[in-house]
């Protein structure tokens, strides 16, 4: 008597369909994956302009207090945002140029080493006075919305 052998393994059809499955799979989380660290790097950007928002508006408080009037520092690069707030916003290596308006107070920094269709956009904090002199902030610049912090 002849006996069969039975070889067991996938077919080639089945096969195919792992291979559609995984394909469909990878099409969908890359984009996600990709944009997560897109916005992970930005947060790192927000982060030192937040640092800064704080340094300036302690140091428009304190020039309001001592009766002084309403002025900003000025601020025409990171080196000198460094020695005149103390904030070290070019050690992150994602901003390429930042400024304080002393006119304004409006903080605008462009964006670097983050992704190709993001780096060279600008992103702004534009400060604004309330009667008791607290000082509110709002998000802006040539930046995409979606890459902005929510208010």
């Amino acid at each position: 008597m002849l006996k069969k052998i039975l070889i067991k393994g996938f077919t080639l059809i089945e096969l195919l369909v792992v291979i559609a499955i995984v394909g469909i799979l990878a099409s969908v989380a890359v984009p996600a994956y990709k944009m997560g660290i897109t916005k992970a790097r930005l947060a790192e950007v927000t982060n030192a302009v937040s640092d800064v928002a704080t340094a300036l508006a302690a140091h428009h408080l304190d020039t309001v207090v001592k009766g002084e009037a309403n002025t900003w520092p000025d601020c025409g690069s990171i080196a000198e945002i460094r020695t005149s707030l103390g904030v070290q916003l070019g050690a992150i290596g994602r901003i390429s140029t930042a400024s304080v308006n002393k006119d304004t107070g409006v903080i605008s920094v462009t964006v670097a080493n983050t992704d190709a269709i993001l780096d060279g956009s600008t992103i702004t904090l534009t400060p604004s006075n309330a009667a008791d002199s607290s000082i509110s902030w709002k998000w802006g610049g040539t930046i995409p919305p979606q890459y902005l912090p929510n208010e």
